[in-house]
């Protein structure tokens, strides 16, 4: 369990682009990153607005003359410093994506991005050799994937206790995009808009969340081929889907489904994934992520808990307080936070043999996602035909 003593000796310190007061992430990023103690904000450029962006960061008790107007500016002024920033986070639109992972990348910080990791694989695949070459990582905050019961899934398929995996179902259909809400809302506008997403809305913004968790709870597991088909519902939204179903076809012989949505009716959240194999079942749901459903063919069902002694030691490492209390969003960002942090330390202190065995969502992980979005967009202009991976 985690109990707030220091994982590292030294707090890394830290910056921001993006993230500024109009945010829907900015807060996320900071409450996960802060918790631990691993990070220190101490630099950003948190605001198109450089005026605004000032304040904002002054507000956050970062200094003002640190309060940068852009990301070039943060880079040059922290890299001129002796206590310049190590790290920094990218909580910005898409399509901004690429070019500040990049940048920072050239200037020697290590990087926790935003999903997409960018647009194209080309682009995808420059950052993972950058990350390489510089020797910094590239931390995607696939968020719900630090919760402690999607690593107990994990450990159970590992030991066989599924027997082969035969059938994943994915889903993240939420209802909340339903009518054009972006012509109200300037935070959704931009979602919609192929100038600062690329080629998709919800196969991007939500389908690659319950791919991720999948891909970590079966470690190994690789798409072969897919189809895709998708909707635009709401008209204005075209060419962008707000609305696809994908049908996978895995290496290891099992088959897949994916159903993204912004226009399910009455939904929440809708974030699941069931994994079924020969012997037993399981399923996660984001919208009470403390259970997870296991379920074995002739046997009542049984939930099991977050929390609980009778867990995966893996599943229990990170809890932060006892069973029976929620822990949910906050936690697992959390978790993925300070999961960067010791990889970005481990790195910087050479450590191969930590980093061999440490799980985190890298640069890898978000090629994959890319990667998988391109060939659903790729699948779904061709008429909704199979296609290679």
């Amino acid at each position: 369990m985690i109990n707030g003593i220091k994982p590292l000796e030294h707090s890394l310190r830290w910056g921001m682009v993006g993230g500024g007061g109009t945010s829907q992430i900015g807060y996320i990023h900071r409450s996960a990153a802060l918790r631990d103690n691993t990070f220190t904000l101490v630099a950003g450029a948190f605001d198109i607005d450089a005026a605004r962006g000032v304040a904002f960061g002054t507000a956050l008790g970062v200094a003002p003359d640190r309060c940068y107007p852009d990301y070039e500016s943060l880079f040059a002024g922290e890299a001129a410093r002796p206590d310049g920033i190590q790290a920094v986070s990218v909580a910005t639109p898409n399509n901004t994506h690429f070019a500040i992972c990049r940048a920072a990348l050239l200037a020697g910080l290590h990087v926790v991005c935003e999903k997409p990791l960018c647009f194209t694989a080309q682009e995808a695949d420059e950052l993972e050799r950058l990350s390489v070459e510089r020797k910094k990582i590239v931390g995607v905050t696939y968020g719900y994937a630090g919760h402690q019961l999607i690593q107990q899934a994990r450990e159970m398929i590992s030991a066989g206790e599924l027997g082969d995996i035969r059938i994943i179902n994915m889903q993240f259909a939420h209802g909340f995009h339903n009518e054009a809400v972006e012509l109200q809302n300037p935070s959704t506008r931009w979602r919609v808009d192929p100038r600062f997403v690329g080629p998709s809305y919800v196969l991007g913004d939500l389908a690659t969340h319950p791919l991720f968790i999948a891909e970590t709870m079966v470690p190994g597991l690789e798409v072969k081929r897919l189809l895709c088909a998708r909707q635009s519902f709401i008209a204005s939204r075209a060419p962008l889907e707000d609305n696809a179903y994908v049908l996978m076809e895995f290496s290891n012989g099992a088959v897949g489904s994916m159903w993204a949505s912004a226009v399910n009716c009455g939904s929440m959240h809708g974030q699941k994934v069931r994994i079924v194999g020969s012997r037993a079942s399981l399923e996660w749901w984001d919208e009470q992520p403390n259970q997870l459903r296991y379920e074995v063919q002739g046997e009542p069902v049984r939930i099991l808990e977050r929390g609980m002694g009778y867990l995966a030691p893996r599943a229990l490492e990170e809890d932060r307080i006892g069973g029976g209390h929620p822990e949910g969003l906050f936690e697992a960002w959390s978790n993925l936070y300070r999961r960067f942090a010791l990889a970005m330390d481990a790195t910087d202190r050479g450590d191969a043999a930590f980093l061999s065995s440490f799980w985190y969502p890298d640069v890898h992980a978000g090629l994959a996602g890319v990667r998988w979005v391109e060939n659903c967009v790729r699948s779904a202009e061709a008429g909704a035909t199979w296609v290679e991976c």
